[in-house]
């Protein structure tokens, strides 16, 4: 009996849908609940399982095709009674031989048990997150033939948002890598196998040809691939065109971390300029001595770089500027930090009353809360709030939920955990997705002034910026003032001028007054 594969219903507002991969061949057996198909839509990726056990019998709609609800993608044969019976006495008898085999072979067992032959297991890509068709290979921490340990992280793979872990299936040795570092995968693509059970030694010793120089490069080149901690810090020992042996590891188990790398950049340079500066001037300025490094953008910067673009494009963006004397704020800080710190185990930074005035300017404008979808407004009741996290691969919103609940002690424990997350590549799908409105502090890198760019489907960002001393006219007399500049970008298509200086202005009457917050006026 022939089962058909149906696209499932799509999201409301999108017609129709492309059929992106397909994770089986007809003849393929597959069982119930597997994912045959990715159907990919313009917002999300929708799998579509196997709704009996049975065989592929016919693939319909082939990948690239362009497909609607309810549509016949292809067809499953369910397996008969009949048919698995027969299967199990051809199991049953096969295994009968086999057994025979074994008994007589097992004479034959003990030199290729010193081999380290064990059972092969498949390590495979995790499930992508949900809208991510496909990932890369960002970084192999073993080589074939190197031992391994159940749960040790093999290989890194990187997404638009996220860098995946797969580890060990068991202990054993990496017999194979199957897809090396640059190649681009989908969701439970075989990309190594792991010979379980096998005793590295053995099997590095058979890949070589007996020469003991070629064997020390190799586990030289081993344990300097163990020194790699991620993809960042590989990343930047190629920007600086370093290997992993030149910088000394303070890491776990000596692993160089990205703070070691920068160190050893810091003081290498300083070393290198005396001769760098010789060279230099004894050599002449030709075309010739000059040179390039091409390197290929992560997918997280290609990603960064194709929303800019579609927000610049796609949005009427526009700024407003105003300034906030930070005195007040300031004064409340020096006062209360240190017991603020011991009772909550947290210091007292300015983000938490930053997202607090946020927050409640939020509730006074929903227009600023809201977001264009189609031709439709869509008014948010709720207050997620999007904290923009510098990271080594790049920068990155996740998003602190709810904020209107959280006390200013429970916002800077939260950004506190986004930013260390973000920082050692930890941030998941769920820390990512969401969020009204943006908050940006490029002050901490000594940002005076800036335009922030939007982060779509958001309708607004907030940019802070530098606390500079300068002089200021306060009640017919000049007073030098710790002040900011704050700038609002919003898409003037669905916030009006003046509800976007309205809403920087209460943000700017909130900061300079901070019991108001409190009060709630």
């Amino acid at each position: 009996m022939a089962i058909d594969i149906k696209v499932p219903q799509l999201p409301e507002s999108v017609a129709d849908a492309t059929v992106a991969t397909w994770h089986v061949k007809p003849g393929d057996k597959v069982s119930r609940d597997q994912n045959l198909v990715d159907i990919e839509t313009d917002k999300v990726v929708l799998e579509v399982v196997a709704p009996e056990d049975g065989e592929i019998g016919e693939i319909i709609a082939e990948e690239g095709a362009t497909v609607g609800a309810d549509e016949v993608i292809g067809k499953i044969v369910a397996r008969s009674s009949t048919a698995g019976d027969a299967d199990d006495s051809k199991k049953s008898e096969s295994a009968d031989k086999s057994d025979d085999k074994k008994s007589d072979a097992k004479k034959d067992e003990k030199p290729a048990a010193k081999s380290g032959s064990g059972e092969k297991l498949e390590v495979k890509v995790p499930q992508l997150p949900e809208s991510v068709a496909d990932a890369t290979i960002a970084a192999w921490h073993v080589k074939a033939g190197e031992k391994v340990t159940r749960d040790q992280n093999l290989v890194d793979i990187e997404t638009d948002k996220v860098v995946l872990e797969v580890v060990a299936p068991a202990d054993g040795v990496l017999a194979e890598i199957k897809q090396e570092e640059g190649a681009t995968v989908g969701a439970d693509d075989v990309i190594g196998i792991v010979e379980g059970g096998a005793g590295g030694d053995d099997v590095a010793r058979s890949s070589t040809t007996g020469n003991d120089e070629s064997t020390d490069k190799a586990d030289s080149a081993s344990d300097e691939d163990s020194e790699v901690a991620g993809p960042a810090v590989r990343r930047l020992l190629a920007e600086h065109d370093l290997k992993a042996s030149d910088v000394k590891g303070t890491g776990k188990g000596g692993r160089v971390t990205k703070e070691d790398v920068e160190k050893h950049v810091k003081e290498g340079g300083k070393k290198a300029a005396p001769a760098a500066a010789k060279s230099e001037s004894s050599a002449p300025a030709t075309a010739g001595d000059r040179d390039q490094k091409r390197v290929p953008m992560t997918r997280l910067r290609k990603t960064i770089a194709k929303r800019l673009l579609e927000a610049k494009n796609a949005t009427a963006m526009l700024t407003t500027f105003n300034e906030v004397n930070m005195k007040p704020i300031m004064d409340l800080r020096k006062k209360y930090k240190d017991e603020f710190e011991k009772r909550h185990d947290t210091r007292l930074g300015f983000m938490g009353f930053y997202v607090k005035a946020v927050t409640e300017a939020l509730k006074r404008f929903p227009e600023v809360n809201a977001s264009i979808d189609g031709d439709d407004i869509v008014y948010h009741n709720y207050f997620d709030i999007s904290i923009a996290v510098s990271t080594p691969r790049g920068l990155v919103t996740p998003v602190l939920r709810d904020t209107d609940k959280m006390s200013i002690a429970e916002i800077e424990n939260g950004i506190r955990d986004l930013a260390i997350k973000g920082r050692d590549g930890k941030l998941t799908m769920d820390d990512m997705q969401g969020g009204n409105f943006t908050i940006t502090n490029g002050g901490v890198f000594g940002s005076l002034l800036s335009t922030p760019i939007l982060n779509p489907p958001q309708s607004a960002i907030l940019g802070m910026h530098k606390i500079q001393d300068r002089p200021m006219a306060v009640d017919g007399k000049v007073e030098i003032l710790p002040m900011m500049y704050l700038a609002l970008s919003y898409d003037h298509r669905i916030i009006d001028g003046k509800e976007s200086v309205g809403f920087l202005v209460t943000i700017k009457e909130l900061l300079e007054d901070p019991q108001r917050l409190l009060l709630d006026i």
